[in-house]
């Protein structure tokens, strides 16, 4: 089962909430970590999860509000 984008922003949005301006840096550690064991998928979603905490941050999106991703 893949996630929604709406529950891939709020899964972003609540790892941001709980770890704060730590959270960009978590996510992009474990995509790194999941590469590095040839864990693809895993790093994948670590990595969308990332690009969703940088957007958030960077253009004030609210996880709240329905998106759609391009």
């Amino acid at each position: 089962m893949q996630p929604s984008t709406d529950d891939m922003f709020r899964l972003a949005a609540d790892f941001a909430e709980e770890y704060g301006t730590e959270a960009l840096a978590c996510a992009r550690r474990a995509m790194l970590v999941f590469e590095a064991e040839g864990a693809h998928d895993r790093a994948q979603f670590w990595f969308a999860v990332s690009v969703l905490i940088r957007d958030m941050a960077e253009f004030h999106l609210d996880p709240d509000v329905s998106q759609t991703i391009h």
